[in-house]
C-alpha cells in the first residue's frame, strides 16, 4: 500500500510525526511518500521519497504516476478540494496537527467545514482535549480517528557514551519564535533563574528559516533588555539524530527543558526530552495532558505565572531525589504508552475501517 502525506513545509513536530509514523508502519507493507509545498530544514532528516512543489500540473503528474491508495492532508484544508479536482479518487484523510493557539485552531476548523465534509473520508487527530472538542463541535457526523502519536525510543534515547561533563547548568527551549510558543514568557523565566543561578546557560533550538524577522528583532531586543545575551546560544536546525545528545547533556547538567507554549497539539519536543532523561517543566498546554503528570513525569506551572514557574524550576534544581524519580518515570512512561507498535495497530485499524486492503 502506498500513502502520501501532504503538508506545508518539512519542519517541527508535524514533520517528526510523519517520519515516526513511516517507521512505525514500515513492517506493515505500507510505503509513505511526502509532498511539501515549500523547502524546509527538516529535509535533512527525511529519507523517504519526497516531492517539493505547489504546482497543480506537477502534483497531477505525481498522482498519476504513483497511484496512492490514500492521501493524508495535514492542516491545509483547501488542498482537499484541489486534489479531488486533480482527479484523485482514493481515500482522503484530513489530519489535524500543528494549528497553534486555540483561536487559530477554532478558526481553521470552522472554515474547513465545507472542504472536509465534501472531500475527506475521515479526520485524524491526536488525543488532545481542545482539538477533540473542536472536531466534535464542527464535525459531529464525520468519521474521525483519535490516538496518540509515537516515538522510537530504541533509537531516540539517553546517550551513554561520548558525553562529557557540562561546565554549566543548561536550560533548553524548543520552537519557532512566534506567539503560541510564548518565547517572551520563557525569557522572563530565564532572567529570574539566571539571577539566582549565574552558572545557567540557555539553549534555544529553533528553525531560523521560519522565524519572522519582526519576531527575531523583538527577541533580540528583549534579550538585551534583560541582559541575557551572553547566556543564550541559538541552535538552528540541529539534525534530528543529534538531538538525543543535546537532551542528554541538558539532563546531565542538572538543568531542564522548559516549554512555555499556550497550546500544543501534542508536544514532540517534550516527549523526546523525556526519552533522554531530560526533565521537563511546562505550561498546561493541553496536548501535554497525556504524558506530563505533575511531580510524577514532569512539572507543570500555571501559564503566565512567572513566580510559579521559577518555584517549580528551582525545585527541579535543588530537589535531587524528586528530579531523579521524575526522570525515570518520564522515560518509562513514554516507552510504555507511545510505542510504534501501539501506533501501528491504531493506524491499521483506521485503514481497515476505511475499507483499504492491507
Amino acid at each position: 500500500m502506498k500513502i502520501l502525506f501532504v503538508y506545508y513545509v518539512p519542519s517541527g513536530g508535524v514533520e517528526t510525526l510523519a517520519r515516526q509514523r513511516t517507521a512505525a508502519l514500515a513492517n506493515s507493507g505500507i510505503q509513505f511518500q511526502f509532498l511539501f509545498f515549500s523547502q524546509g530544514a527538516g529535509m535533512q532528516n527525511i529519507k523517504e521519497k519526497t516531492w517539493i512543489t505547489n504546482d497543480d500540473t506537477q502534483i497531477s503528474s505525481i498522482l498519476h504516476s504513483e497511484r496512492f491508495d490514500a492521501i493524508i492532508v495535514g492542516s491545509d484544508y483547501p488542498f482537499l478540494e484541489r486534489v479531488r479536482k486533480l482527479g484523485y479518487t482514493g481515500k482522503l484523510i484530513y489530519e489535524v496537527q500543528g494549528m497553534g493557539i486555540l483561536s487559530t485552531a477554532d478558526s481553521i476548523l470552522k472554515y474547513a467545514q465545507p472542504y472536509v465534509n465534501q472531500y475527506a473520508d475521515a479526520i485524524l487527530l491526536p488525543k488532545t482535549p481542545h482539538l477533540v472538542s473542536l472536531i466534535d463541535k464542527y464535525y459531529p457526523l464525520k468519521k474521525k480517528y483519535s490516538f496518540h502519536n509515537c516515538i522510537d525510543t530504541t533509537n531516540f534515547t539517553y546517550v551513554t557514551e561520548g558525553v562529557s561533563a557540562e561546565p554549566y547548568m543548561l536550560l533548553g527551549w524548543v520552537g519557532r519564535l512566534e506567539e503560541n510558543k510564548n518565547w517572551k514568557e520563557f525569557l522572563k523565566i530565564s532572567k529570574r533563574l539566571v539571577t539566582s543561578h549565574p552558572n545557567l546557560r540557555i539553549w534555544i533550538f529553533t528553525d531560523s528559516n521560519l522565524n519572522p524577522p519582526s519576531e527575531v528583532r523583538a527577541f533580540q531586543k528583549m534579550a538585551r533588555t534583560l541582559k541575557l545575551q551572553r547566556h543564550i546560544t541559538m541552535l538552528s536546525n540541529i539534525p534530528y539524530n543529534q538531538m538525543p545528545t543535546y537532551y542528554t547533556r541538558i539532563g546531565n547538567s542538572g538543568g531542564m527543558l522548559c516549554s512555555t507554549s499556550k497550546y500544543e497539539g501534542f508536544g514532540y519536543a517534550m516527549v523526546e526530552a523525556m526519552c533522554c532523561l531530560c526533565p521537563v517543566l511546562t505550561t498546561d498546554s493541553d496536548g501535554i495532558k497525556s504524558f506530563i503528570f505533575h511531580n510524577s513525569t514532569g512539572k507543570i506551572y500555571r501559564q503566565g505565572d512567572i513566580n510559579h514557574a521559577v518555584r517549580e524550576a528551582t525545585d527541579f534544581i535543588h530537589n535531587a531525589p524528586l528530579k531523579a524519580q521524575i526522570r525515570q518515570n518520564a522515560q518509562q512512561y513514554i516507552k510504555q504508552h507511545f510505542t510504534p507498535e501501539i501506533y501501528a495497530a491504531n493506524f491499521l485499524q483506521m485503514l481497515r475501517e476505511l475499507q483499504l486492503n492491507i
